[in-house]
């Protein structure tokens, strides 16, 4: 059974309130994921983000193919982080932990993601090809997106995206 890391940071030129304002509110996830993708909330965005809070989507993440992904905010602290875990939908586990931390300038956002991929052996020869590059890809758009709106602090510095 293996299981996969991927961290992604990105530094901001905004405010901890304003990134959280921004990013602890479920109906935002839309605005950062790509349109192919078809991203929709079906419900329980309706409210800031809570511990229990039950979220569904639906999401096309490749070839037309609809999936219905059900997560559960686990964890929130005010301005420092949060957890979302999925209870249903593509992955066989996903534990996605999303840090916010004060930094010269801005802010620094991190997303660690703990996921396992199903089909035993199968997922795994599938996760070079086709997941891992997706994720990348997902959040080189969420990078890009994030930029258009609210700017970066370093040109020269983008985010890191590392997977283990």
């Amino acid at each position: 059974m293996k299981i996969y890391n991927l961290t992604a940071k990105q530094r901001l030129p905004i405010s901890i309130d304003e990134a959280w304002e921004f990013l602890s509110s479920p109906n935002n996830l839309k605005t950062i994921t790509p349109d192919y993708m078809k991203f929709e909330v079906i419900s329980g965005a309706d409210r800031k983000m809570y511990p229990g809070q039950i979220i569904q989507y639906i999401v096309t993440p490749i070839a037309g193919v609809k999936s219905k992904w059900v997560t559960e905010i686990t964890h929130v602290k005010d301005k420092e982080y949060f957890v979302d875990e999925q209870r249903f939908g593509p992955y066989a586990l996903w534990h996605h932990k999303h840090f916010l931390k004060e930094i010269p300038g801005g802010v620094e956002m991190e997303d660690n993601i703990d996921y396992k991929i199903p089909l035993g052996i199968l997922g795994q020869c599938i996760h070079p090809i086709l997941v891992k590059p997706k994720l990348k890809e997902i959040f080189k758009f969420r990078e890009k997106k994030l930029i258009e709106m609210f700017g970066s602090i370093d040109n020269s510095v983008k985010s890191e995206i590392l997977f283990t």
